[in-house]
């Protein structure tokens, strides 16, 4: 494919000048899809949909009124965002044969605004509720960055990631309620944006935890993402602004992450911050017990993301259809029937505390700066016949990720180098909520020097 791999910049610049026609991109796109090697990374395409949506991209650039950088770009959607006339599954044979969505998800219908052209559904963890990527319905897509066998997508948007990785497309929407944006793009080496909770239409997502839930791109760069977030909030440019490094403020956080990290993953996360503080960065070290008081919190009283799964789910787990789910998803899942309804609120409160509690520990320009992930990809088969070998490499994915979900922060995951097997490893940036776009203008500035 001779495109195959490029970024939104690098397409938009062919699709702008004329030298490429938005119909023969999403042929290609289409044809390079259908021959892959991988066939789980996508649920379905929407061919016919992409061709009109093509059409119609080509004839406003023809005419002069292109929409902007973004027109005719393909998109990949996660299997929990609603298109018009299709099914939305979640990654679950139980959904196959629901009713057909009435119309478009509300950030659907904004990028669609924006020229680009909905290529198709990725794969994911069933129901989003797992930080592997692991698939029994629709399988496991594989890790392309893996050199030594079949390797962890990551997930929960896991066709997302690796859709992007293999060049597949430029860009596919993830959801991350746990991490499910961020582990995908350091398992895939892409970069992996979620948005502060709440700055998108959250209309027509499928749910997993309302509390937690929230949206990103995962595309090949960061200034990719930007130009995706500008368009999904309906935005006909971006606002964010390049942040001088020499102005930048990091704090590292020393509690939790790094606890159980590999050497290689440390090494590569060290070298990418000796980078930044060469670059002008100022970087300070701080240890956050407030982490250590969550995990003592989900101990004692579970999950957040467990018992609101469990709310949503519950009839159809004490039904038929229990049976034709992944076992380990239904495990999961039921383990919120443990959580009481005091238990429930008082992790409510818990949390509404320790959020403030934490927002007075760094500044509001501070950004945390994080191994996103503390291990590379692991290979799959060992954990697909062992039930605690897999639940025990779960909670440690989803480790330092869910640690922003639970403080409601945005973040910004960059590729900085490789640990084990040459498998990508991830740098996580995080803010306070409701700081993405200087959060993002951060990110922009240090990419390259994180990228090394």
């Amino acid at each position: 494919m001779a495109h195959r791999g490029k970024n939104i910049a690098q397409l938009s610049v062919l699709i702008q000048s004329g030298h490429l026609d938005p119909r023969s991109l999403v042929e290609e796109t289409l044809d390079v899809i259908g021959q892959d090697d991988d066939q789980a990374i996508f649920i379905g395409l929407t061919a016919e949909r992409a061709m009109a949506e093509a059409e119609a991209a080509s004839k406003r650039i023809r005419d002069g009124r292109s929409c902007g950088v973004l027109d005719g770009i393909p998109v990949a959607w996660k299997d929990l965002f609603d298109l018009e006339g299709m099914a939305t599954t979640a990654g679950s044979a139980v959904l196959a044969e629901s009713t057909t969505a009435s119309r478009d998800a509300d950030v659907v219908t904004a990028l669609k605004q924006a020229g680009m052209i909905s290529i198709g559904r990725t794969n994911m963890s069933e129901f989003a509720f797992s930080g592997l990527g692991i698939n029994p319905h629709y399988g496991t897509p594989r890790n392309p960055a893996s050199q030594d066998g079949h390797r962890l997508p990551g997930g929960s948007s896991s066709g997302a990631g690796a859709a992007v990785a293999a060049g597949l497309v430029p860009v596919a929407i993830g959801t991350d309620t746990g991490g499910s944006v961020r582990i995908p793009a350091a398992f895939n080496g892409v970069v992996g944006y979620k948005a502060s909770r709440g700055r998108y239409s959250m209309r027509g997502v499928y749910p997993l935890a309302k509390s937690l839930d929230s949206l990103g791109p995962l595309t090949r760069t960061v200034q990719d993402a930007v130009w995706v977030d500008a368009a999904m909030r309906g935005k006909a440019t971006a606002d964010v602004a390049h942040t001088p490094l020499s102005r930048l403020s990091l704090v590292v956080p020393e509690t939790v992450f790094f606890d159980g990290i590999e050497d290689d993953v440390a090494a590569a996360f060290e070298q990418a911050v000796e980078r930044l503080v060469r670059a002008g960065a100022s970087v300070r070290r701080q240890a956050f017990p407030i982490f250590s008081e969550l995990f003592d919190l989900i101990r004692q009283k579970g999950a957040l993301v467990t018992a609101e799964a469990f709310a949503l789910h519950k009839a159809r787990l004490e039904g038929a259809d229990a049976a034709r789910m992944d076992p380990r998803v239904v495990a999961r899942t039921k383990l919120g029937a443990n959580i009481s309804m005091p238990d429930y609120i008082a992790i409510l409160e818990a949390r509404e505390r320790m959020t403030v509690a934490f927002s007075g520990m760094v500044g509001r320009h501070e950004l945390l700066v994080s191994p996103t992930l503390p291990h590379v990809a692991a290979k799959v088969a060992p954990l697909i016949d062992d039930d605690d070998a897999f639940f025990a490499m779960n909670a440690k994915t989803l480790r330092n990720t869910q640690i922003g979900n639970f403080f409601d922060l945005c973040g910004v995951s960059i590729p900085c180098g490789t640990g084990e097997a040459e498998m990508p490893v991830g740098l996580l940036l995080s803010g306070l909520h409701g700081t993405d776009d200087h959060l993002l203008g951060v990110a922009m500035a240090a990419e390259e020097i994180v990228r090394g």
